[in-house]
């Protein structure tokens, strides 16, 4: 909206009304037009509709556009360099440093932006479980990214205890607001800056929704490792058994999709918390890849689709019949869908469990087609794997990606939202596996009989009896048989599976090539390692895969 055209908008006469004690000058931000405190999904469905900032399509969502952020610009990640951080951080190309000085510049430069402009705020917590639970305020320019906070966090209604609320971490997004390299020290005219002294953080110059949840997540994965909680880029579920499965992996490996199983119940989507009394969700809501997406498949999440309140962001519609087309990736493959955890039907209402997890999945997308479909890890293996995080980066999860699918390796399976050292990680997580007794397993949900544009995409029918097979303890009394490179176990028969799918190799019409790429790979995993060995034990380290040179 123009901070030049003086007229009200639908909510303007309820704009104060859940408005916080702790008001936006707390924060440094005065000389507003107007502030719109905590506006419900129906009254940001106006806002964003007569802002044309979005459009509503067939049977209720809203569907947006985010520009040329299309996904996460993860080289423009910040954070500021300061006496809590100094020494705690992992400092590199995922956590930039940046200093004091340039933050409280920049931070004067978005406060003179804001003036004389509308926000929009949401009073919002992270964290299902009481005991973890944050208080966060969410403050943005644009009144579909307030309904977005709505959908991802957890909220409340309470006039009472909004009035009351006051944030421990603030993010600001001002999705107009270009930073300049000269003067800000940025790479670009993009740039998100978290400063854990002052618990806040801006994000300017993105529409992406996404930049706003994983903001919040990569402060969780600071806060709380000071609490004794594991935070962990994963789903999670549970089955009638009251056994809890963690999924972890990339955008694009499966994580929502695999972890949406009517046969279980739904903890999270994305984003968990392992305490020393159970799992807990970090969020409210899903925000879920919809290219071709398959009503078939994935029965559950293309509902959401067809829902009031989802965000649609970036897919492609009919403006006549208002029909959406999952299928279209013109814009992007990156489209999304961020809606209200409680679409899921089968759901753990209560966002925690007080259990601990029976078996915990490492998803990669093996883009070489070379590796099994399903290993089972001991425990050196399987923090090997973690810190590893070997996956392949899906088309348009980041900026920058092409169409083909890039080898990449994602400490934590995560390493873009990761602050502390990945080695830290991994020990909280082999201690919680070992105190549990859980089992773990590395699923590729990547290619097989040949790398990307060779072979094809493994069938999600026989990930998902592998999986149903391993949560079930159906794998627990077959046969095995042990890699020759990567020394993990690799079941020999599968309930409902074939046997020759669970022997990638024989999907290969020359199986000479298939060695050489699986030498290859394991050389990648080799090299990577590397730079990790630092902090790690021996017994980790020896955990990795060998040359087929010496297996000969």
């Amino acid at each position: 909206m123009s901070k030049y055209l003086e007229f009200d908008t639908p909510a303007t006469k309820q704009a104060m009304d859940l408005a916080s004690d702790y008001r936006l000058k707390n924060h440094g931000l005065t000389n507003l037009d107007r502030v719109f405190w905590n506006l419900p999904d129906e009254a940001l469905y106006e806002e964003i509709i007569f802002r044309n900032e979005g459009k509503i399509v067939n049977q209720g969502p809203v569907v947006v556009k985010t520009g040329r952020h299309t996904a996460r610009a993860a080289a423009d990640k910040f954070v500021v360099k300061e006496q809590s951080t100094e020494d705690n951080i992992w400092w590199g190309v995922y956590n930039r440093p940046y200093s004091v000085e340039k933050f409280n510049e920049l931070y004067a430069r978005a406060q003179a932006f804001c003036q004389d402009e509308e926000l929009f705020v949401q009073d919002c917590y992270v964290g299902a479980d009481p005991d973890y639970r944050m208080p966060i305020r969410i403050i943005t320019d644009k009144a579909w990214h307030s309904l977005f906070a709505r959908n991802m966090f957890i909220t409340v209604d309470d006039k009472d205890t909004l009035k009351k609320f006051v944030p421990e971490f603030t993010v600001i997004t001002l999705s107009g607001f270009k930073v300049d390299p000269k003067i800000d020290g940025t790479r670009t005219e993009t740039a998100i800056v978290l400063n854990f002294a002052e618990r806040t953080a801006i994000i300017a110059n993105s529409l992406y929704g996404g930049e706003i949840k994983k903001t919040i997540f990569t402060v969780l994965n600071f806060l709380l490792t000071f609490e004794d909680v594991l935070p962990m880029h994963c789903s999670a579920n549970i089955g009638s058994d009251r056994k809890a499965a963690l999924f972890f992996g990339l955008s694009g490996t499966g994580k929502t999709t695999l972890s949406a199983d009517p046969k279980r119940n739904l903890i999270g989507d994305d984003e968990h918390g392992w305490s020393s009394d159970g799992i807990f969700n970090f969020e409210g809501g899903c925000y879920a890849k919809v290219i071709r997406l398959s009503a078939e498949h994935e029965p559950q999440i293309y509902a959401t689709t067809r829902r009031f309140r989802t965000i649609l962001e970036n897919v492609v519609y009919d403006p006549v019949s208002r029909r959406i087309d999952l299928d279209d990736d013109i814009i992007t493959e990156n489209t999304r869908a961020s809606y209200p955890i409680e679409f899921i039907p089968n759901l753990v209402k209560e966002g925690y469990v007080n259990s601990h997890p029976k078996n915990v999945i490492f998803l990669t997308c093996d883009a070489s087609g070379v590796m099994p479909p399903i290993a089972r890890l001991n425990s050196a293996q399987a923090q090997y794997h973690f810190i590893s995080g070997y996956t392949s980066k899906i088309a348009g999860t980041e900026i920058g990606l092409g169409i083909e699918p890039q080898i990449t390796f994602s400490a934590c399976f995560g390493a873009p939202f990761m602050v502390r050292q990945p080695f830290e990680y991994g020990e909280m997580l082999k201690q919680r596996m070992l105190k549990h007794k859980a089992n773990v397993w590395l699923v590729n949900t990547g290619w097989v009989g040949g790398r990307f544009g060779v072979g094809k995409r493994i069938s999600i029918h026989h990930t998902r009896n592998l999986l149903n097979a391993a949560l079930d303890g159906k794998l627990n009394d077959v046969e095995y048989r042990k890699d020759k490179l990567f020394g993990f176990e690799v079941p020999l028969s599968c309930p409902d599976v074939p046997e020759d799918v669970l022997e990638p190799s024989n999907s290969w019409g020359d199986k000479d090539e298939y060695w050489k790429k699986y030498d290859a790979l394991s050389s990648r995993f080799i090299e990577n390692f590397k730079l990790f060995q630092e902090g790690c034990s021996q017994e980790v380290i020896d955990a990795g895969p060998v040359r087929l040179a010496k297996v000969k």
